[in-house]
């Protein structure tokens, strides 16, 4: 098993981070990390990204959970659970009007070994992402 993950305080509402990061079309706009992203993010929804981390591949995800405005999973892989990454966003309120943005992938599956020897370290486009959306969301 392989896991990426980072989170950020952010100075703003649940509410206001949870609408910059389910609105797609706005993606390119302020997240540094992608080159595009195509579909709507809705439950049970597909979403292509565009990763600049991997120029000219397409990573196709499902929507597997939304959790308004607190959790949302995206997944992704091979059939029969042989390779599966699973992408979860949280939003945790603290005191004094800020929210704990936290993001986390987890690669599983009888050839995630294997597989996940080809993907690069994610790490610095995690942190970079957060604090894309920080900035986003206290501007």
């Amino acid at each position: 098993m392989k896991v990426f993950e980072t989170s950020i305080a952010i100075r703003a509402t649940p509410e206001k981070v949870w609408g910059i990061l389910t609105d797609a079309p706005r993606w390119i706009d302020w997240n540094t990390t992608i080159d595009n992203i195509e579909g709507t993010i809705a439950l049970g929804q597909k979403v292509t990204v565009h990763a600049k981390i991997s120029p000219g591949r397409a990573f196709p995800v499902k929507v597997a959970a939304l959790e308004a405005p607190t959790r949302m999973v995206w997944s992704g892989g091979m059939p029969l659970g042989l390779f599966k990454g699973e992408r979860t966003f949280t939003l945790a309120p603290k005191d004094g009007g800020v929210v704990e943005f936290s993001m986390r992938e987890v690669y599983t599956g009888l050839f995630a070994g294997m597989i996940t020897k080809s993907i690069p370290d994610l790490s610095p486009a995690f942190v970079e992402f957060a604090e894309a959306l920080k900035k986003k969301a206290e501007a």
